[in-house]
C-alpha cells in the first residue's frame, strides 16, 4: 500500500495483482523488538504497521489497515546489496484490489521486477534504489533513510526518477523520557509536489503526515503538532510563489475574436470579452466591442473562452495542490471534507494573498464512531453533538455538510433541518441502512457518488453494509441487471427532478473501480503520460477492485455502463448533475467525457463543470458564466471543446478574479512538465 507517499491527494489507492493473494495468516509476525507504528488521523486509529531487522540483515515490514472498510494486509522482505540499495524484494499480502504480489531483483548487472501493474527491467550500473508500486510503509522508510545518506541528498530511482530531500523543518514531540526533536525534509520526485517525511536525530524515519498519519507507537497525539509544524513551513513557499505566477494586469484586457462559451450554456463564434478591474465589462461580436487603447489584447482565434471550470468534488490535499488546480483551469473546488484546521487556514492566507489556489467552498464532514469511519471526518455521538457540529460548521465559515456512511440514519432528519436553519446545504454518502430516497425525505439536497443513487434498487444486506465495501461490491454486482425505467429507481429519478435533488456522480470513480484491469491505462490519466514523475504514473496503470469469484471483468463493466446509464436518465429528467473527480484534478476532464457519452451535449458537460455548480453553492450571481458584471474567472483552452470535450485539457491562459497566470507556469510549479498530449 503505497499510495500515501507517491499519490496526489486523500485517495488512497490500492495495488491490485492476481487472483491468489498470500492468506493474512501467511504474511509475517512482528516480532516483540519490531518498531511499530499506529496509522491514525483526526478520527482515530485505522491500522498498524511493523518494521524491523532480521538476524541475517533481511529488512522486514507488516501493514494492517481497515480504510472506510477496504482492508489491506501486506508484508514486505527486503535485502541490500553491497551498495546499500535494495538488491531484493518480494511483497505479499492483499487489498480490495486483489494480490499485492510484488518482486524486484538486481543480478548479474541487471534489475527486474515485476508489480500488479507492469514489469520489466534495466541495466544496473551505478546505485539505484527500487521505488515499489505497493507494500508496507516499511519501503517507503527505507528510502527515505537512504535518501537522507546520499550524496547532495539525491537519488536515482527504478524503474526510472529521481528523489531528492531538502530540510523543511523541525518539532519537538513526546513528553518525559519521550522527549525528541524530530525533523521534516520535503521530498520531491516521488510525488508530483513535495512530500513531507519525518525522520528522528539519527536520521532514522520517525512519521509520516497526510490525511493519514504513520507515527510511532506511543507519539499518536503528535499528529496535530506535527501537521501544524509542516503546514507552517510549506505555507512560506506557498507564499513566494503568488507574486510569481499572479499578475495584475495594469489595466483592461481584451480576448478578442475568441470561441466563448457564453451565458453559461452556448459555444458563440467570433467573440470579444473585456475584463476591466476583475468584472467582465462586455461580452459580444468581435465586430461590435470597441477594444479600449490602453487594453492588453489576447488574441483568441482559433481558441476557446470557457468560464474557470468548477471541481465539485475536490478534497484539497495540501497548499502545493493549488497551482497544479489551477494550471488545469479550475479556479473554483467544492472541498466536500477534510481537515478542518487546515481548510479554515487555507482560507485565511488566500484572502490575505498568501496561498495561490482555487476558490474554495468546504464542507464539514461528519461521521458516526466505528470502525469505517471516515479518516478526517468529525465525529458525532450523539444526536445532539451532530447537531452542534452543523452549527459550528456555519459559525466556522462552512458552506455545507456532507454525512457520511457510519453516521446514525436516525439523527439525519434533525441534523439536516439544522442545518437547514443555518442555511447549509446538506449532502454526503447514505449512512449504513438507508436509502436514497429515505435522505431526501430526511433533508439531503444532493447525493454523492452514483453508486449511492443506484443504492434505491441494492438488496437489504448491499444498503445495510453500504458504509464499507457493499457501496461497491452491490452496485458491482447487481446494477447491471437494474431496469432504470421501472421502480425503484424510475421513482427515485423522478423525485429527484422534482425536488431538484442534486447528484455529484464522481463517475470517473466508479469506472477506476469496476473497468480497468492491472496494466490497463487510464483514460483519466492516459493524456499526462510523459508529464509526471514515473513514481507518479505507474499509478495510471491500476485496476480496479478485484471481482468476486462468481462474476467476471465483464459483469462490473456492465454495471458501470448501467451507472453511467443512470447518470444519463437523470440529466434527461431534469436532476442537477456537478461534476466532481474525488481525485487531483487531472479526472475532471474525463468525467465531462463521460458525461458527453452518456448523452449530455458537449455544451451541456461544460456547464455541469461551471454554471450548474456555481448555481448548487449560490455563486452563479458573481461567477460561473461568461456575462457582463459576473467576476473574470476565465480560462482560454486550445481547440475546440464544443466538438471534442477533452480539449479543455489544453490550457493556455487562466485568469481569476481578474488576474492572469500562466498555465505552462503553473504546471511547471505543480509538478507538471508539459501541456498533456492530443487525443488521438
Amino acid at each position: 500500500m503505497r499510495a500515501p507517499f507517491v499519490a496526489f491527494a486523500l485517495f488512497l489507492a490500492l495495488p491490485c495483482f492476481a487472483d491468489t493473494p498470500a492468506s493474512t495468516d501467511s504474511l509475517a509476525t512482528p516480532p516483540a523488538n519490531a518498531q511499530r507504528f499506529s496509522i491514525v488521523s483526526t478520527a482515530g486509529k485505522h491500522g498498524s504497521s511493523s518494521r524491523w531487522v532480521t538476524a541475517d540483515g533481511t529488512h522486514m515490514g507488516r501493514e494492517s489497515l481497515l480504510l472506510r472498510g477496504m482492508v489491506t494486509e501486506v508484508d514486505s522482505s527486503t535485502t541490500l546489496g553491497s551498495d546499500g540499495m535494495i538488491q531484493r524484494v518480494v511483497i505479499r499480502g492483499h487489498t480490495p484490489n486483489g494480490d499485492a504480489g510484488e518482486t524486484f531483483a538486481v543480478q548479474a548487472g541487471s534489475a527486474s521486477w515485476k508489480s500488479p501493474v507492469d514489469a520489466g527491467s534495466a541495466p544496473y550500473g551505478a546505485p539505484a534504489e527500487y521505488v515499489a508500486f505497493g507494500g508496507p510503509f516499511d519501503l517507503n522508510a527505507t528510502l527515505v533513510e537512504k535518501l537522507l545518506t546520499a550524496p547532495d541528498k539525491t537519488l536515482t530511482l527504478l524503474p526510472g526518477g529521481k528523489a531528492h530531500a531538502e530540510k523543511l523543518t523541525v518539532a519537538t514531540v513526546g513528553d518525559g523520557a519521550n522527549k525528541q526533536q524530530v525533523t521534516a525534509y520535503a521530498v520531491t520526485g516521488l510525488s508530483n509536489t513535495p512530500v513531507p517525511v519525518w525522520v528522528d536525530k539519527s536520521g532514522h524515519f520517525f512519521g509520516f503526515v497526510n490525511g493519514l498519519a504513520w507515527l510511532p507507537e506511543g507519539y499518536e497525539s503528535a499528529l496535530p503538532a506535527l501537521e501544524k509544524a509542516q503546514t507552517a513551513a510549506l505555507a512560506q513557499h506557498a507564499k513566494a510563489i503568488v507574486p510569481k505566477l499572479l499578475k495584475t494586469p495594469p489595466g483592461p484586457v481584451a480576448f478578442t475574436n475568441v470561441r466563448a462559451f457564453v451565458d453559461g450554456s452556448r459555444f458563440v463564434d467570433g467573440q470579444t470579452v473585456l475584463v476591466d478591474k476583475g468584472v467582465i465589462t462586455a461580452v459580444g461580436d468581435a465586430a461590435s466591442i470597441t477594444v479600449p487603447k490602453n487594453a492588453q489584447v489576447i488574441d483568441g482565434k482559433g481558441k476557446t473562452l470557457v468560464p474557470g471550470l468548477w471541481d465539485s468534488h475536490q478534497h484539497v490535499p495540501d497548499d502545493a495542490s493549488g497551482p497544479m488546480l489551477l494550471s488545469l483551469g479550475i479556479t473554483s473546488v467544492r472541498d466536500p471534507g477534510n481537515i478542518n484546521e487546515q481548510t479554515l487556514s487555507r482560507a485565511q492566507r488566500r484572502a490575505k494573498g498568501e496561498l495561490l489556489g482555487p476558490h474554495v467552498y468546504p464542507s464539514m464532514l461528519i461521521d458516526g464512531k466505528g470502525p469505517n469511519t471516515a479518516q478526517v471526518a468529525t465525529v458525532a455521538t450523539s444526536q445532539e453533538e451532530a447537531i452542534k457540529l452543523a452549527d459550528r460548521a456555519k459559525a466556522d465559515g462552512f458552506s455545507a455538510i456532507k454525512i457520511y456512511g457510519t453516521f446514525n440514519p436516525a439523527w439525519v432528519k434533525a441534523t439536516a433541518a439544522e442545518a437547514h436553519k443555518d442555511g447549509l446545504h446538506v449532502h454526503g454518502h447514505l449512512p449504513a441502512g438507508m436509502r436514497p430516497k429515505e435522505a431526501i425525505d430526511d433533508g439531503y439536497d444532493e447525493i454523492t457518488h452514483i453508486y449511492f443513487v443506484m443504492m434505491q434498487a441494492m438488496p437489504d444486506e448491499v444498503v445495510k453494509a453500504s458504509n464499507g465495501m457493499g457501496r461497491f461490491e452491490g452496485p458491482g454486482r447487481y446494477a447491471r441487471n437494474v431496469d432504470l425505467d421501472k421502480e425503484p429507481m424510475k421513482s427515485l429519478i423522478a423525485t429527484m427532478a422534482q425536488r431538484h435533488i442534486t447528484s455529484d456522480p464522481t463517475l470517473v470513480i466508479a469506472e477506476s473501480l469496476y473497468v480497468p484491469e492491472n496494466g490497463d491505462l487510464s483514460p483519466s490519466y492516459a493524456p499526462y503520460v510523459g508529464t509526471l514523475p514515473p513514481a507518479v504514473e505507474r499509478g495510471f496503470r491500476q485496476g480496479g477492485f478485484t471481482v468476486p469469484k462468481d462474476l467476471t471483468r465483464a459483469d462490473y463493466r456492465a454495471s458501470f455502463a448501467k451507472l453511467q446509464a443512470l447518470v444519463g436518465a437523470m440529466h434527461k429528467a431534469g436532476v442537477p448533475i456537478v461534476a466532481g473527480t474525488d481525485g487531483t484534478g487531472l479526472e475532471l476532464v474525463r468525467e465531462l467525457e463521460l458525461y458527453v457519452q452518456a448523452g449530455f451535449t458537449n455544451a451541456e458537460a461544460l456547464a455541469s463543470a461551471t454554471a450548474v455548480t456555481a448555481h448548487l453553492v449560490g455563486a452563479d450571481a458573481h461567477t460561473g458564466s461568461i456575462q457582463k458584471g459576473k467576476n473574470a474567472d476565465l480560462v482560454l483552452v486550445d481547440g475546440n471543446p464544443a466538438v471534442n470535450i477533452g480539449d479543455l485539457r489544453h490550457t493556455e491562459l487562466v485568469m481569476m478574479d481578474g488576474k492572469l497566470m500562466d498555465a505552462s507556469a503553473l504546471r511547471t510549479e505543480g509538478g507538471i512538465s508539459k501541456r498533456p498530449a492530443w487525443e488521438e
